[in-house]
């Protein structure tokens, strides 16, 4: 269960860097063009591949950790591997393949919960859910990556506030921070980003005769 908390966890994440800056309204004039700049750039590709590394800490509680994903979308659809979790979500429903332990999650994908992991539907979240700022610049191995920082508006939110860092080049994201309430910073860098990449088309389904073949225990909640 921990594992899956941590992939929803990441996916919301990588479903931040990718998708949340479509047209928001934004408090800071640069911020906004930035970002607009970002979403055009994002919404011209019909699929994205990353690579991205992960990395959680809590110095108050001595809690360091870091790992690696990758993640495919296309339109609402995607395909994570976090943590030793493949999840895929095919538009209805979510499947987490949990290897390790021979076992599958299936849940419905209701549109209209709020916590369903969708890009149209973190869109949606996103949009009213910070103001925004311009931030640091920074050098970072010969690219130039500018800050953007969204608080959220919400005081009772358990995030402080969130650094997305553009690559003023590409205009595409490289770096998301986000720092708790509780004091846990959780760092998403995208290591490699391709796009429009020649995808099977069963990459985004689940085949259950397959996984109960092989013994699987598979859960329908």
């Amino acid at each position: 269960m921990n594992k899956l908390i941590k992939m929803k966890k990441v996916i919301l994440l990588l479903v931040t860097v990718l998708v949340s800056t479509v047209t928001i309204a934004q408090s800071e004039a640069k911020a906004k063009k930035l970002l607009d700049e970002v979403s055009k750039k994002m919404n011209a590709y019909e699929n994205i591949y990353v690579e991205f590394k992960y990395k959680l800490e809590n110095n108050e509680e001595n809690v360091h950790q870091e790992t690696r994903g990758d993640a495919t979308m296309k339109d609402d659809l995607y395909n994570v591997n976090f943590l030793g979790v493949n999840q895929l979500y095919d538009g209805k429903k979510v499947y987490s393949i949990i290897s390790e332990d021979e076992e599958v999650n299936i849940s419905d994908a209701d549109v209209e919960d709020s916590s369903t992991l969708t890009p149209s539907k973190f869109f949606s979240f996103y949009k009213n859910g910070f103001t925004y700022s311009w931030d640091v610049v920074k050098n970072m191995n010969g690219r130039k990556i500018q800050y953007v920082k969204l608080i959220p508006i919400d005081s009772n939110s358990e995030i402080s506030n969130v650094l997305l860092g553009v690559d003023t080049k590409t205009n595409h994201i490289y770096r998301l921070i986000e720092t708790g309430n509780n004091s846990t910073v959780t760092t998403l860098t995208i290591t490699q980003f391709k796009t429009n990449q020649p995808l099977s088309g069963e990459l985004f389904l689940f085949d259950e005769d397959k996984y109960e073949k092989k013994g699987y225990i598979i859960n329908k909640l």
